[in-house]
């Protein structure tokens, strides 16, 4: 029951690290995947490629494919509204971290 419930907490901090890398430069799921995991998160393609899919639902990322290699890659940049909601979360973060980091 305790990692389904860190899961459930964690699982706003990865959208806040996707909008944040967003806003850097495009990016693909797989890059992000590694970037998370340098951060401690240990997830599945298969788990981030549903949090993507859902955030451009959502309007906070927009997808642009890209043939690389012979390939064609999703590149995700973030969307206006996803820099509103970046703004809020990471003021509400912020707040956040003051009030509990003692």
């Amino acid at each position: 029951m305790e990692d389904r419930v860190l899961r459930k907490l964690f699982l706003g901090f990865i959208h806040i690290h996707i909008l944040h890398h967003a806003k850097e430069d495009p990016l693909y799921v797989t890059w992000m995947l590694h970037e998370l995991q340098e951060h401690g998160y240990q997830m599945s393609s298969g788990t981030l490629y549903p949090i993507f899919h859902s955030m451009e639902k959502d309007g906070l990322l927009e997808r642009e494919d890209i043939k690389v290699e012979g390939k064609i890659r999703k590149y995700y940049s973030i969307t206006p509204k996803g820099m509103i909601v970046l703004d809020e979360a990471r003021n509400k973060a912020y707040e956040l971290f003051k009030e509990i980091k003692d």
